[in-house]
């Protein structure tokens, strides 16, 4: 209920959104009609037709993408002729000379030639024009329908959003049908109302196809629901449960059943394995995958307890659910279990079925089984290795094995895979596609729009900016010219950033520059001293490891060649 409620207000407030200019001249286009049979059937087809776009898009893919392109272009067309009869009562009888249905419908020249499937018909045409600014609120309703998969919760969820912007566009044409009764009868102004609107209709088309409701309305605009969006969610977002402690001598509790497995899409290193033929094993299970660089430090622990306890009966199940798209691919999950070094079982949860049957919410967390098949314990992000290597050995004894190794694993990990350096005012992680971006410091984002963006002189810490041309989706964001351009300014010992070549796959060279200077010592595993590096797969890489220290440094990043793309930065 209280996602729905928060859905609802974030719709609410998209009134106060800069893409939502273009689509109020189709609503006040009728703000001097019946509301019952003209304005609410036109919001609720534009609900309606937004819902369902919003869901394809989130879940359906590129095709689906496609698909809401094509529609546009059939909704600019059919509100393109709406404003045209605006304009002209001429135009409006001659249009409906060959298409009599069509033409009495869009021209609106009488109450008797209003219908209520004409009104819901402009709504639909309305909603495949709507491309909403993903604040907070509407980023994490897509996500979770892209984590989630198509539901009834997902098409519940994003109509719900649809029918809080609804509300506020059914108040706004509410003044707006008063404001235009009035002037109808001070002015006798009816008809330059009419034409009025007509201008408007046609402009908000053009302003669509030119991309502006997107690109330049974005950032231009003087109000922006972020911030409101986001104390909505820091308030309404429950505290974290607290770790579970381990007291030496005292029996784990039982907290579930393992559940099943066999919603994996694929298994590496194994044939499929299930619930019932691991019992009599102790199960570890590691939710991870493979750009996240807290399951990428945590790693070489769970590696260390596969080899030191496999011949005593413990089970190491990796689970790798993805996080971006490109983790989805079995060949990349396939190359990076072999380049990270991970023999034990995997499996590839693309569909999340393992995820949620666990209900699970981290990368990584760690659950302890014991040989009933039992859930005795579990762990949430890293550290406390030691606590999680003790519940092993206490489950393997209650199994009755004995002469177990003694010590701890000590990994000695180099590379990404080190631990941080514990720095509590390090950098947060933060992400480029523009559904969960947040300190971004060069104005407003462009949606799915090229754009030529220009870093400011100075940053704030944690403030980050593009310079040069980018196109920023959801997820990503990708350099459409040469020397395109990152800038941020952060505080850690080590700066991460998730990277992929273009969709052509050639390789993307860069450099990489800390307060305008070469790395020198302080480059990271995957750039040399002068700051010079190549992406070449879409996996994490590490551009900074600092010799000495985690204090404010200016990072920078240029890509001498088109195509990269973008995902998220992370420190340590």
């Amino acid at each position: 209920m209280l996602v729905l409620i928060l859905a609802y207000l974030g719709g609410v407030l998209t009134i106060l959104s800069p893409c939502i200019l273009p689509v109020l001249p189709f609503v006040f286009a009728r703000a001097d009609r019946p509301f019952a049979r003209n304005g609410l059937p036109m919001l609720i087809g534009m609900a309606l037709t937004f819902a369902l776009v919003a869901t394809l898009a989130a879940v359906g893919g590129g095709w689906a993408i496609r698909a809401n392109q094509y529609g546009r272009l059939i909704g600019m067309a059919v509100l393109a002729v709406l404003g045209l009869t605006l304009l002209s009562t001429r135009f409006a009888e001659w249009i409906s000379r060959p298409f009599v249905a069509l033409g009495n419908r869009l021209s609106q020249q009488s109450e008797r030639q209003d219908s209520i499937w004409s009104a819901a018909g402009l709504g639909v045409a309305t909603g495949l024009l709507w491309a909403p600014c993903a604040g907070p609120i509407l980023g994490l309703l897509l996500t979770g329908a892209a984590l989630n998969g198509a539901s009834l919760q997902t098409s519940l969820l994003l109509l719900t959003y649809a029918a809080g912007a609804a509300t506020s566009l059914a108040l706004a044409l509410a003044i707006g049908g008063r404001v235009f009764t009035l002037m109808k009868r001070t002015l006798g102004a009816g008809e330059w109302v009419r034409r009025a609107l007509g201008v408007l209709v046609l402009a908000g088309v053009a302003a669509i196809a030119l991309g502006l409701d997107t690109g330049v309305l974005t950032r231009v605009s003087l109000a922006s629901t972020g911030g409101i969006e986001q104390k909505l969610l820091d308030a309404a977002r429950p505290a974290p449960a607290p770790q579970p402690v381990v007291k030496q001598g005292e029996p784990l509790p039982v907290e579930g059943e393992l559940p099943s497995l066999d919603g994996a899409t694929q298994w590496f290193n194994s044939p499929p394995l299930s619930a019932p033929s691991l019992r009599g094993k102790v199960v570890l299970v590691d939710f991870w995958t493979y750009s996240c660089i807290n399951c990428i430090r945590s790693l070489p622990y769970v590696r260390g307890w596969a080899d030191k306890y496999k011949d005593h009966g413990l089970v190491v199940i990796g689970v790798h659910a993805p996080e971006f798209a490109f983790e989805k691919d079995p060949q990349n999950v396939s190359k990076a279990i072999k380049d990270l070094g991970v023999d034990y079982p995997v499996a590839l949860d693309n569909d999340y079925a393992i995820w949620k049957g666990f209900n699970n919410e981290y990368w990584p967390a760690h659950y302890f089984i014991d040989t009933q098949g039992r859930i005795r314990h579990h762990h949430f992000g890293e550290g406390e290795y030691e606590q999680s290597e003790d519940v092993i050995r206490q489950l393997l004894t209650e199994a009755g094995q004995k002469d177990l190794p003694g010590g701890y694993v000590q990994p000695g990990a180099q590379g990404a895979e080190a631990a941080g350096s514990g720095d509590a005012m390090r950098s947060p992680e933060t992400y480029v596609g523009y559904a969960r971006a947040e300190n971004f410091a060069g104005g407003k984002v462009a949606h799915d729009d090229a754009w030529t963006y220009q870093a400011p002189g100075t940053l704030m810490v944690n403030q980050w900016a593009f310079d040069g041309r980018w196109t920023v989706r959801d997820e990503n964001a990708q350099s459409d010219a040469v020397n395109g351009r990152i800038v941020y300014r952060f505080r850690g010992r080590d700066l991460h950033l998730v990277l992929g070549p273009g969709h052509d796959g050639k390789p993307v060279r860069f450099r990489v520059t800390i307060d305008g200077k070469s790395p020198g010592a302080d480059h990271g595993m995957d750039t040399d001293a002068d700051g010079n590096g190549t992406v070449t797969s879409q996996r994490l890489y590490q551009l900074v490891r600092q010799a000495i220290g985690t204090g404010e440094r200016t990072f920078e990043i240029t890509f001498l060649d088109p195509g990269v793309q973008a995902y998220a930065f992370t420190f340590g």
